[in-house]
């Protein structure tokens, strides 16, 4: 086997290779629990960094941290290396990248209210269309005011002073319900609660900092930590959006390279799609359809193909089938779909295979020459060359130890933002409020009308509410950035 075959994923009655130059296609790593989805994605990720090619993938059970270390001698890796021709089989580590929202098991990575946009954020919060479209609303007032909206203080801040002057801005953007932004105020109260406070901030993830090269010319396998984060489906499911969608938008097209850029695992795919709205999964296919002449290709890993829209399982041209069960008349259908993507191999029925596969082994069918689906092969795969399961909490700290991002994302930076320009022009109008009514108290006494409570200070809160009231119409022209598929539904 040569450097030049591709990467070498099993044997059938012949070896089964992806072809880096085909990668960026997209593919599809499928199968129930326990078949050996996850051996294929170590599997997979390893070929991938030794072709220099950086790797991102949230790792959801904690066992691909594994990959930062040697594998050890077992008789089944051996045997299993054996059977299939692996004469090379050899133990090494890879240059690991740990990430975490959380900042407990590898660095923290945060984005910007502004970067999320509102669709994905009316996504994470889930808002019905009423409440989005006053999302909406208050995404371009900060636009107008020339305001940054970096985290949820500064989305509070400014969502308390939309529904508080709800009618005079009705005019310039629509009905604002004040209901609407009590619902959504409360939403993210849930969502801060459950850790969004942390994510959404400074410094911002840089992207470029995804697409290195660590050791020996080898890619980064950049791993999310993600089973805390998977007790928060939508947090999940919408930073992985995000995270595909900014590099969507940043990266220059390449056309088609020999090599992937980057290749880019959505583990526990169905996620995504689960109650979500179709002009999302629209952009979400849109992506998926473009993306591959940025460089980057996107492999889904689910349980059950039929989780991934046709419209987008019909871009996954590489594939990786483990065994399915047919117990459910669903189950039944799922076998007889997958079977039917892949070109039919005389030797055996693709549907009876499936449900007879053992673990470790799948049906396979990678691009060939000029794009066409390879006829599809029973593979034993190989095993990786990393280890198999999680690395200790040691070993994890001594690779962030050792990382070139130690320290780069820790301290949470705040910079002067929308909460701080409110606050600052509040405290000038209580300030003049204030000197004003000094000077009429010394002048005459004012007595309060019958049955009316009328308080001896103005609020902050209130000052600042009349100071954005008298300079809302002063637009200063600054537009904030966004996350592509915000931008994408606006344009």
């Amino acid at each position: 086997m040569t450097a030049d075959t591709g990467i070498f994923i099993g044997k059938g009655t012949r070896p089964v290779y992806l072809q880096p130059k085909l990668a960026n296609r997209h593919g599809l790593i499928a199968g129930a629990t326990g078949t050996g989805k996850t051996v294929s994605l170590q599997v997979l990720a390893e070929g991938f960094s030794r072709r220099g090619v950086p790797v991102f993938m949230a790792d959801v059970k904690g066992d691909l941290s594994g990959i930062s270390q040697p594998g050890k001698e077992h008789p089944k890796l051996m045997e299993r290396a054996e059977t299939i021709g692996l004469a090379d089989y050899a133990f090494e580590a890879f240059p690991v990248v740990f990430w975490d929202l959380f900042g407990n098991k590898g660095h923290r990575v945060r984005a910007t209210v502004s970067d999320m946009g509102p669709l994905l954020l009316a996504r994470m919060l889930g808002l019905n269309a009423t409440q989005e479209g006053v999302l909406y609303a208050v995404f371009k007032m900060a636009d107008d005011q020339g305001m940054l909206l970096l985290d949820l203080k500064d989305l509070r801040a400014l969502l308390m002073f939309a529904g508080e002057n709800a009618k005079q801005l009705t005019l310039e953007y629509g009905n604002i319900p004040r209901a609407s932004i009590g619902a959504i105020q409360r939403r993210l109260l849930v969502l801060e609660q459950e850790g969004a406070k942390q994510f959404l901030g400074e410094p911002a993830l840089e992207l470029y900092d995804l697409i290195r090269t660590g050791a020996n010319g080898y890619g980064n396998i950049n791993i999310l930590a993600a089973d805390r984060l998977m007790q928060m489906p939508k947090l999940y499911a919408t930073f992985l959006l995000w995270l595909l969608s900014e590099l969507f938008e940043e990266l220059p097209e390449i056309g088609d390279p020999e090599k992937p850029r980057l290749v880019f695992f959505f583990d526990e795919a169905h996620l995504l799609f689960d109650d979500a709205p179709k002009a999302l999964v629209r952009k979400v296919e849109q992506v998926v359809r473009l993306i591959r002449s940025k460089g980057v290709g996107i492999y889904f890993v689910t349980q059950n193909p039929l989780d991934i829209p046709d419209a987008i399982l019909g871009q996954l041209g590489n594939r990786i089938q483990h065994a399915l069960r047919a117990f459910t008349p669903r189950d039944q259908k799922a076998v007889r779909a997958a079977a039917e993507t892949f070109r039919a191999n005389p030797a055996f029925n693709a549907a009876t295979a499936i449900r007879e596969l053992g673990v470790g082994e799948a049906l396979v069918s990678t691009l060939g020459g000029k794009g066409i689906p390879g006829m599809v092969e029973r593979t034993l795969v190989r095993p990786p060359a990393s280890r198999l399961g999680p690395a200790t909490m040691a070993e994890r700290k001594a690779v962030m130890a050792s990382s070139m991002f130690s320290g780069r994302y820790d301290q949470r930076m705040d910079r002067r933002s929308a909460y701080e320009m409110l606050k600052e022009r509040a405290a000038k109008a209580a300030a003049a409020d204030a000197t004003g009514s000094t000077g009429k108290q010394s002048r005459r006494r004012v007595e309060p009308r019958p049955g009316r409570r009328r308080s001896s200070r103005q609020g902050v809160v209130e000052a600042l509410l009349k100071s954005v009231v008298r300079s809302i119409g002063s637009s200063l022209g600054r537009q904030i950035s966004r996350g592509v598929l915000g931008s994408i539904l606006k344009g």
